[in-house]
């Protein structure tokens, strides 16, 4: 099943390549902080969608228009990871704050219990953030059902614990491998080229297809890559949420 999801997941990020160049845009104009939020809107969108169709069903991009809902959708998500997040830096900090306290070697000891029990609580925070999220999807936008968190844990148990940390580790896997290989592929085609050329006699001109390649390659990671990424995640976060 959770194969299934990845399959549905990447045929569905490769749908519409007009949509995956807004989404570039929207990510090259974030160093002016509010795209960002837009970003998060249409994460939301599509995993509203996915929670109300299924595996494998002929679901629909959702469209990038109402821009004022889907910047207050993106607000809303990222309070909820914010949120959730918030968790195990309190825990990080308080460990922080108490074996400084200490001093010694127990304060080495107590610093190891406490990064073992925050990257616990990092784990658990993030399978609560992406259910909380679907599960806000899966109550047209309640914010409040993003932090039912009897609910949420019910639903993570019902879909299994281990079976959703697999299926988010997998997903992760399979984001970093696509950007890994997409980035190393134009590395490599530039990289030959620019290697001929040199070989050839025209030092200048290989260098300057060596910097074509990195700008070629940070252009496509922006434009391409990312938003076919966030697709990809969002889409399998509404999938493995209806599991339950």
């Amino acid at each position: 099943m959770i194969l299934d999801i990845y399959k549905d997941s990447l045929e569905y990020s490769a749908k519409d390549l007009k949509t995956l160049l807004i989404l570039g845009v929207t990510y090259f104009l974030s160093f002016l902080f509010l795209p960002i939020f837009l970003i998060y809107g249409y994460s939301y969108r599509i995993t509203k969608i996915s929670v109300e169709g299924m595996i494998n069903g002929n679901d629909p991009l959702p469209a990038f228009d109402n821009i004022i809902d889907m910047f207050v959708d993106g607000i809303k998500v990222v309070l909820v990871y914010l949120v959730y997040l918030l968790v195990p830096f309190i825990i990080f900090i308080l460990f922080a704050i108490v074996s400084s306290a200490i001093g010694g070697y127990g304060e080495s000891a107590l610093m190891g219990i406490g990064s073992i029990i925050t990257v616990v609580a990092i784990v658990f925070a993030y399978l609560m953030s992406m259910f909380g999220v679907a599960n806000m999807a899966n109550y047209d936008g309640s914010l409040g059902k993003a932090f039912d968190f009897n609910e949420i844990i019910e639903i993570i148990k019902s879909v299994g614990v281990v079976r959703s940390i697999g299926a988010y580790l997998g997903l992760a896997v399979i984001s970093f491998a696509i950007t890994a290989t997409v980035f190393l592929l134009i590395l490599f085609v530039f990289g030959f080229f620019g290697i001929i050329t040199g070989t050839l006699g025209f030092g200048e001109a290989a260098g300057g297809i060596f910097v074509a390649g990195f700008f070629i390659a940070y252009f496509v990671m922006l434009f391409i890559v990312s938003p076919f990424t966030m697709i990809l995640q969002s889409r399998a976060s509404g999938l493995i949420y209806n599991l339950h």
